[in-house]
């Protein structure tokens, strides 16, 4: 089939899978909404309402890589509607616990269900598209999940407010178990395996490949700086512009969906100007990296509160996240396809356990030290470090994705592997 045309009906599997993954966040952050309600039920304090957050984003980081794994020898399509009905019946359950140890457990459960699934939906996609369009098509589908975050917050707040904290933690398991069951319909593709010379684990055979270590590296040390930027935005904001909790956080929310815009238009520029020179693909986020840097460096570390400041936030938030498409795309790119699924889990694990964790605590801990605005500015220039290892990875991306392109495959590992839907070609 010619590559440069996606598959059929791959227009509704990344429809179908933007949907999911909207959800899927939402599910995480539905709860952050009625956080007034439980604590004003139940007594909890801070550190166990946060508890509720940070139980599930260890889980995904936690489970990842066996999810994937398993992903990689099955069916993706199967894989992806199971995982989304294990996190809507648990987050359906949440609203029916009797106890703060209940509602943790089911947050786990939410947490395992959610582990392996973007990992799962990017390696889909990479085969439904042509590879010229494989940032733009994995930006949109990571951008889904910011968004799906604002909705989830403010979905919760609203839902808690009117019906109660239990209807908001359950309001999106039904369309959850319907858009899920609705996978089932989409083309899968066969599940193959490396070949024997090229099977060792997937984390090593990606870590080992010098243009996706750095693009690993480049995002993970992005994402400290985007997790600093969202956790900590809504106190500057509080205490520069004298705003209200409520003020602050809706500012923050607008900040919030230019990070959504930054990861669609950095993935689009990338893979257009891919077109002309492969090493674009990650040259792009390091000029986007380098551009956080001086734009946040600024915003913070120079500028007066006022509508300087503030538009230099917002742009910087926007390029915090261009490198999130092309990333994705760089590290499926260079693994054999049938380790794509593991390689993408890779970066998600990476991502959780560094970039989500040390961001919030390394800003904090620089504040306590020399202040808000300047920890924020300090931690701002690690984006001139990502720009450095994304340029590394640039030089010898082309070499490697066509190493990659050219090893063959083994084929399935059993019979029960190869999905009865129909079939999808490499993209």
């Amino acid at each position: 089939m010619d590559d440069d045309a996606p598959t059929p009906r791959a227009g509704r599997t990344l429809a179908l899978l933007l949907v999911l993954m909207v959800i899927d966040f939402a599910d995480r952050q539905v709860l952050v909404g009625a956080f007034p309600q439980l604590r004003r039920e139940w007594g909890l304090s801070d550190t166990e309402l946060g508890a509720l957050v940070s139980v599930l984003t260890l889980t995904v980081a936690l489970a990842a890589m066996p999810v994937a794994a398993w992903v990689d020898r099955r069916s993706r399509v199967r894989a992806i509607a199971l995982m989304g009905v294990v996190w809507s019946v648990a987050a359906a359950a949440s609203g029916w616990v009797q106890g703060y140890g209940q509602l943790l457990a089911t947050r786990v459960g939410v947490g395992a269900g959610e582990a392996g699934y973007g990992a799962a939906g990017a390696a889909l996609l990479a085969t439904a598209f042509p590879a010229r369009r494989r940032a733009t098509v994995l930006g949109a589908l990571y951008a889904a999940g910011p968004l799906g975050a604002v909705i989830g917050t403010a979905l919760g707040g609203a839902v808690a407010a009117t019906w109660g904290w239990r209807w908001a933690v359950g309001v999106l398991a039904v369309p959850g178990l319907i858009v899920a069951l609705a996978v089932l319909r989409l083309p899968d593709y066969p599940t193959v395996r490396p070949p024997r010379a090229r099977s060792r684990p997937a984390a090593v055979a990606l870590l080992r490949t010098r243009s996706a270590a750095g693009a690993v590296v480049g995002a993970v040390l992005l994402l400290v700086v985007a997790s600093a930027l969202y956790t900590w935005l809504p106190s500057h904001l509080g205490e520069a512009y004298g705003l209200g909790g409520a003020a602050a956080g809706g500012l923050a929310a607008g900040v919030l969906l230019a990070g959504v815009a930054g990861t669609v238009a950095g993935a689009v520029a990338a893979d257009r100007l891919a077109r002309r020179d492969p090493r674009y693909r990650l040259l792009v986020p390091a000029v986007t990296a380098s551009a956080t840097a001086v734009l946040l460096g600024l915003g913070f570390g120079v500028a007066p509160p006022g509508g300087l400041q503030l538009a230099l936030l917002l742009v910087g938030a926007a390029t915090t996240t261009a490198a999130v498409g092309p990333v994705a795309a760089v590290v499926v790119d260079v693994v054999h396809r049938g380790q794509r699924a593991s390689a993408a889990a890779v970066l998600v694990v990476a991502q959780n356990l560094l970039g989500l964790t040390i961001g919030p605590v390394l800003t904090g801990a620089l504040a306590d030290r020399i202040g808000l605005p300047a920890a924020l500015a300090a931690v701002s220039l690690l984006g001139l470090v990502a720009a450095a290892a994304l340029w590394s990875g640039a030089r010898s991306y082309p070499r490697d994705r066509a190493a990659a392109a050219a090893a063959p495959d083994d084929g399935a590992p059993d019979d029960d592997a190869r999905p009865a839907d129909p079939v999808l070609r490499d993209g």
